[in-house]
């Protein structure tokens, strides 16, 4: 990243925070069924081993804080910045709408329906980050293939447990 100042290391560290936060906030709702529900749904063969998701998760986090600091970086006084960190917050909505609607509801079915929708607001969000930079849209591509993967475990779960 060019030309870091001190201001910029403590913007980039407080966008990977706030990312991390609010990733995990979704916790809340996993953690409901993570332990007693889902490990009694039958899972396709491309399951991931449970340890995996929350490092995968990590990583993403730290991943959409940086790209949010390269948006952020462009200026907030822009308004495609603005408008892009305005999606960027609405996706984060829809990853923990997720959680709730899967863990939380035990629903595999509206799972699935907030999962389209993720995908979709993490697709327009690379958009609007590709506006403004293209380093920060190309961060969030490990992104929308770790919800690509997750919507197609999702949809399997919800056909192997009718």
């Amino acid at each position: 990243m060019k030309n870091m100042g001190k201001n910029d290391i403590l913007k980039l560290i407080l966008c990977i925070i706030i990312c991390q936060a609010v990733g995990s906030s979704g916790s809340v709702f996993t953690n409901m069924s993570v332990k007693t529900w889902y490990p009694t749904m039958v899972k396709p063969w491309f399951a991931p081993p449970d340890g995996l998701i929350p490092v995968v998760w990590i990583i993403l986090f730290t991943l959409m804080g940086i790209s949010l600091f390269l948006v952020w970086r462009e200026g907030l006084d822009r308004p495609e910045v603005k408008a892009a960190i305005y999606i960027f917050a609405l996706q984060f909505v829809f990853n923990i709408a997720w959680s709730g609607a899967f863990f939380g509801l035990r629903s595999p079915y509206y799972g699935l329906i907030v999962i389209v929708l993720l995908w979709l607001m993490i697709l327009l969000t690379i958009f609007k980050f590709w506006q403004v930079s293209r380093n920060a849209a190309l961060l969030l591509v490990p992104y929308i293939l770790w919800v690509s993967f997750a919507m197609a475990l999702n949809y399997n779960i919800m056909v192997l447990n009718p």
